[in-house]
């Protein structure tokens, strides 16, 4: 425990977590608004004209414990995207103000050091994913009576809630093992930051593609992007030609255990100087 306060404390006394939570903010202030203006035009049927494959897709989106899901877990894909930068400082600062090897030198069992910064990374993420939640309660509550749903807090919204808090854990380890394959900081940086963004966009647009020649059976390939899963994890009840959202929840925490366990061993097994 000593080693997990100590690494909580690095990150208290350095600006990196409010940088992130000032760049965060009209993040999720712009998700927000677009969200808000996607349950009124599903609410009041103002969509247009819908294509007649994909009007099942549209209906079940529409549904109340839906939008309720998708309005409580909003500002995922940003939220998402910082805390995996969180856990990437939380290695690169390191060796950025060189104070790794006075780290190791004063705790020489390099995994619990690597341990104690996979957990206090996703203590952090969790604080994220609980904060943003708490506004995504409250604002989200609001729109949902503006627009005449009311607010629910049926069983699909709470689980959408809690895939999301396992969402924001798991990314938090991925970023701590980024961190730790590119220890230059702003490498590592830049490199999350385009797969996160660029793989997402590209993967959207690969997967809809062969779909659309190849059959809807393609969909499923949206497991295997990260940023996608963590997505569909947190869709509210089961969306026709969506994959299962625990699929997604299995494949992300397999993903963050290869992370894991990867950064420890490259730890254990680098030269630090």
């Amino acid at each position: 425990m000593n080693l997990v306060r100590a690494e909580l404390a690095k990150v208290r006394t350095t600006n990196m977590w409010w940088i992130l939570a000032l760049i965060y903010l009209p993040l999720w202030g712009l998700t927000l608004f677009f969200n808000y203006v996607q349950t009124d035009q599903l609410v009041n049927g103002n969509l247009g004209q819908v294509p007649e494959d994909q009007a099942d897709t549209v209906a079940a989106v529409a549904l109340p414990d839906n939008l309720a899901a998708n309005l409580y877990t909003n500002g995922q894909f940003f939220g998402l995207l910082m805390v995996m930068l969180l856990g990437i400082l939380v290695v690169t600062n390191e060796f950025f103000h060189q104070t790794v090897t006075t780290t190791f030198l004063t705790t020489p069992h390099r995994s619990a050091v690597m341990a104690a910064k996979l957990v206090a990374t996703a203590a952090l993420g969790l604080i994220f994913w609980l904060v943003t939640t708490g506004a995504n309660l409250l604002v989200g509550s609001a729109i949902l009576e503006s627009v005449g749903v009311g607010a629910r807090y049926g069983s699909a919204a709470w689980e959408a809630i809690g895939l999301n808090a396992l969402a924001y854990l798991l990314w938090a380890i991925l970023g701590v093992g980024i961190g730790v394959l590119i220890r230059s900081q702003i490498g590592a940086t830049v490199t999350g930051i385009l797969l996160y963004l660029g793989g997402t966009i590209g993967a959207v647009i690969v997967i809809s593609t062969l779909a659309a020649r190849f059959g809807d059976w393609i969909n499923n390939l949206q497991l295997l992007v990260p940023s996608l899963a963590s997505s569909l994890m947190v869709t509210g009840a089961e969306i026709p030609g969506n994959p299962p959202r625990w699929a997604g929840a299995a494949v992300l925490v397999g993903y963050a255990v290869v992370a894991g366990v990867i950064g420890t061993l490259t730890v254990r097994r680098r030269d630090i100087s």
